[in-house]
């Protein structure tokens, strides 16, 4: 009996090490995949205009994973190596904080976190394990370490100069990223408007009121009651307006859309959508949502996975970018991929000269091609960066 208790406990123990040490990576291996079989040829011409092109993409998940964003990896979508290689000059770096069990696209409530299992396997700080605002911190901090050990490869933006001057540096420096954090809902901030200012120290330009389930600030458009801005909520908008941060509605419900924008005084973004005139679900961007957004300035980022686009193709997320630009104009149409965020996409950030072929193909004209590629996230963030030409 002895043998077999020892044993057991042989057992138990190589799992739980198992656990911690193959894990994570087994996770995202199977989370955050790149289809298989899909061409990557991109004509000639399609090659050197992308590599001529300025570059942003509006979302990704990659710092809630273990990898090193440091090192190429063969699985994910993101890191430094491939954003070079796709000739990325400017990643929104995203924070999700809580996830509910079973997520869906339907209907959400938090009762079980799987960030929460998520940061003790990858051996987060203790502190980290039931706090959300903990976590964002966590998560900045992994992206400034990334950038400390990048040698000035990947610069971590937090101002308008700093923008500026990086911008300016890119032709001649092979290889500069720009990396901005964003919150993905403001749960994260425990319903404590102070938590705000803590976020905004860590670097934190860009906020989602909700993510996948209603918060103290509003609803989510997978949420339970899908309701609008509550008294909280507005507080908090007017708040980040007043520290320059920029309102993130890719999660909002409806109402909550529609709250934002009749208080709103800056252009929002949607970092990460699709348009229900291509890809008809409870998340994505009805007509009346995008002639708002752009009438405020606004930019809309398509993405890239199967529900925001519906077709997991390059022919089918042109096809969105093309009906934001017929209905609104280029200008307010983006790259938001949602890379590493547990998503499926036809090609990995290495690939982005895949859109650019798209939209070529698609008659996209020269001045359209650029704003969609990258420039009109570029001009709303010098609009709204602190110390911005905006916000002189």
């Amino acid at each position: 009996m002895r043998a077999v208790a020892v044993g057991l406990v042989a057992l138990l123990l190589l799992g739980f090490t198992a656990l911690f040490t193959l894990g994570p990576a087994a996770v995202e291996r199977s989370a955050n995949r790149v289809l298989p079989g899909v061409s990557r040829t991109v004509p000639p011409a399609a090659e050197q205009l992308h590599q001529a092109l300025f570059v942003a993409d509006l979302h990704g998940d990659s710092l809630l994973w273990s990898r090193d964003l440091l090192e190429r990896a063969n699985y994910g979508h993101i890191d430094l190596p491939r954003l070079q290689a796709g000739s990325v000059d400017i990643q929104v770096f995203a924070a999700p904080t809580q996830v509910p069990l079973g997520i869906n696209y339907e209907r959400n409530e938090l009762d079980w976190d799987v960030i929460t299992l998520l940061s003790i396997v990858q051996r987060w700080p203790a502190r980290t394990w039931f706090s959300a605002t903990a976590r964002a911190e966590h998560i900045a901090d992994k992206l400034h370490a990334f950038a400390a050990r990048s040698y000035g490869k990947l610069e971590v933006v937090t101002t308008g100069p700093q923008l500026d001057a990086l911008v300016e540096r890119q032709p001649t420096e092979k290889g500069l990223v720009a990396a901005v954090l964003a919150i993905e809902g403001l749960h994260a901030i425990e319903g404590r408007l102070e938590n705000l200012d803590r976020l905004y120290q860590a670097g934190y330009r860009m906020m989602a009121p909700t993510h996948f389930f209603d918060n103290e600030l509003g609803g989510s458009a997978h949420g339970m009651e899908k309701g609008g801005l509550t008294e909280f909520g507005a507080q908090v908008i007017r708040a980040m307006e007043e520290r320059k941060i920029i309102a993130d509605l890719a999660h909002a419900s409806p109402k909550l859309i529609d709250d934002v924008l009749a208080i709103a005084t800056r252009p929002v973004v949607v970092s990460h959508s699709g348009v229900k005139a291509t890809c008809d679900n409870v998340r994505n961007l009805s007509d009346d949502h995008i002639r708002k957004i752009a009438a405020g300035g606004g930019v809309i980022g398509i993405g890239y996975w199967d529900a925001a686009v519906c077709d997991v193709s390059v022919a089918g997320i042109v096809k969105a970018i093309k009906h934001v630009s017929k209905l609104v104009g280029a200008e307010h149409a983006a790259l938001g991929s949602d890379f590493d965020g547990g998503t499926e996409t036809p090609f990995d950030t290495a690939g982005l000269d895949q859109i650019t072929a798209g939209l070529l193909a698609a008659g996209f004209s020269d001045v359209d091609l650029r704003n969609v590629m990258g420039g009109n996230v570029l001009r709303l963030l010098r609009l709204w960066l602190p110390g911005a030409d905006g916000n002189r």
